[in-house]
Order: structure tokens, then sequence, then C-alpha cells
């Protein structure tokens, strides 16, 4: 029931959900949903309101310090010092949490983020995705139970997503993640659960399975490509066919509501019309679809 103020602004508003270990769980939401405060209340950089919160059975307000012991934080920002090298910011963190063994752990975390190539440089001279893998070695150098994420692929260019995404799931066999992202398809990679939030309150908790096939099951998508230019509107005539999009002359998009498939029936009624079909493709609901819907 955590809620949180600014004056008489609720940027959260009764919020209550508890995630495991070994669970990797995605927070979804548009902008100025509460997503970053949450965080930052998790994280203990913020108090919140109304409400309790405890991490590994800590509470975040009474046991702020052995809280952050247990969590790992990577802000959307990454802030680091860009005049340092890589493993002396590392030492540097690893010296506030006054690890045992400091420079065997700072080296442990450079294998195992692969930082090797890069180790002995400046953060920066280093590339966008090898910053993203300095903050998360700084967020994981304590050996956290938790690892808080904000847009950990933000940028990144394909090869390095693959790369941190994997990164992220062999995380996630052992440790509580949970990440924030505007990358839908990260979500599916990534999450066996998915928390949306809209306009401070919870509007969906579930496995990411469920979620899309529960939301997708009485609706899809059909591509219909046709041999010439035609007014996609007449097939608005055909039952089941919600919406129609014209892609172009001759490309358009059905929104289907309906379990049955209608491919048949948009196949008949173009003979009818006396038009020549190429191809009719059917499209599941994707999770773009899913988050639009429950944040509308």
């Amino acid at each position: 029931n955590v809620s949180k103020l600014y004056g008489t602004q609720r940027a959260l508003d009764q919020v209550s959900f508890e995630i495991n270990s070994g669970e990797i769980v995605g927070l979804l939401g548009p902008n100025g949903a509460g997503k970053s405060t949450m965080m930052k209340i998790i994280t203990c950089y913020l108090t919140q309101s109304e409400g309790e919160v405890s991490v590994n059975g800590f509470d975040v307000q009474k046991d702020s310090l052995k809280v952050r012991s247990f969590v790992g934080y990577l802000p959307e920002n990454n802030p680091l010092y860009h005049d340092m090298y890589v493993k002396e910011y590392l030492a540097f963190v690893a010296g506030m949490y006054k690890i045992p063994r400091a420079k065997q752990r700072v080296q442990e975390m450079v294998d195992l983020v692969g930082l090797e190539v890069e180790q002995h440089k400046k953060i920066g001279a280093l590339s966008k995705g090898y910053r993203q893998r300095v903050g998360i070695a700084q967020a994981m150098i304590h050996d956290p139970k938790v690892i808080i994420l904000d847009e950990p692929t933000s940028g990144l260019d394909p090869l390095q997503l693959e790369q941190i995404r994997g990164l992220i799931h062999a995380i996630g066999q052992e440790k509580t993640v949970m990440l924030s992202t505007h990358i839908m398809q990260e979500v599916e990679a990534l999450c066996s659960r998915v928390i949306i939030i809209n306009k401070g309150k919870i509007v969906a908790d579930k496995p990411v399975s469920l979620i899309r096939s529960e939301f997708g099951s009485n609706r899809y998508n059909l591509k219909v490509e046709l041999a010439a230019k035609i007014d996609g509107q007449l097939f608005k005539e055909i039952v089941g066919v919600e919406k129609v999009l014209q892609k172009s002359d001759t490309h358009l998009v059905l929104e289907i509501t309906s379990t049955d498939d209608i491919r048949d029936k948009v196949f008949q009624f173009a003979v009818k019309q006396n038009l020549t079909v190429l191809t009719i493709q059917k499209e599941e609901q994707s999770m773009e679809d899913v988050f639009k819907q429950f944040t509308n």
C-alpha cells in the first residue's frame, strides 16, 4: 500500500507487490507513471508518504543502510566518473562497500561483464555499451541479493543489446532483478513477469506469457496485400473486422476482434470485389499492443 505524494499530486497510489528470488520482473509504464519513484523508494533514495517497503526482511526507512547493502542499482543516466579508469572506479566503489579482497573482486567483475579489453581505459573513453557494463559492474560488485536496473539497454547497438541481455538473464538465475524499460521486446526476451504502472497505480501484474495470451486470445491483426489499389474501409463489412488501417494503396492491416480465424472470409470477400489477394498474414497481438491497452 505504498503511496508517494508531491504536494497534492500522487506519484504512487496504494501500490502493492512482492518479488521473489530468481525472478526478473519488468516494470513498465508511460513517462510520469511512477516507475522511477518506485525504484528510488526501494533503493532508499526517496521515502514513501504512506505504506511499507521491505527488502530481504528489512524496512527501507528503519534499516536504510542494511537495505542498501542488499541492493545494487543502475540509474537510467548511469552517473560515472569519466576521468577515472575502469578498474580504479570499481576499486573506489568496492572501498565504499568495505569489500574484503577488493582487488580480486574488481577483477571478477571485469571478467563477468566483459570489460577485459577495456579495463585499462578511462571511463570517458568507453563506448555507451561498455559504460553500461561498468554501471552494471558497480551495481553488482558487493554481490547484492536485489538488482534494480533503470533502462539498462538504452542506446545500445544490436550486438551490445544481445550481450547485456545475456548478462542480465544470467544474473536473474539466482538474484531478484527489477528492470525498467520502454522496449517491449526486452520484456519478452528477459522477464518472467511484468508489472504495468499507469498514473501511479498498478494496472497489471502477471507472468509475461499469461498477460499476452489473455489479452491477445480474442484479437489479432491481418496484414493483407492486394494486387490493385483499393479503399480498405470496404473490408469493415466483414464480421469481426473492428478497424482497417490503410498502410498504402494496396497494403491493409485489419484489426480483428474474434476468436475465429477469418482469413477465409477475407479472401472470399476480396474475390467478390474482383480483387486479387497476394498475401494474408496473421499477426498475434504484441506486447506493444498490450501496453497500449493497459495505459490508454
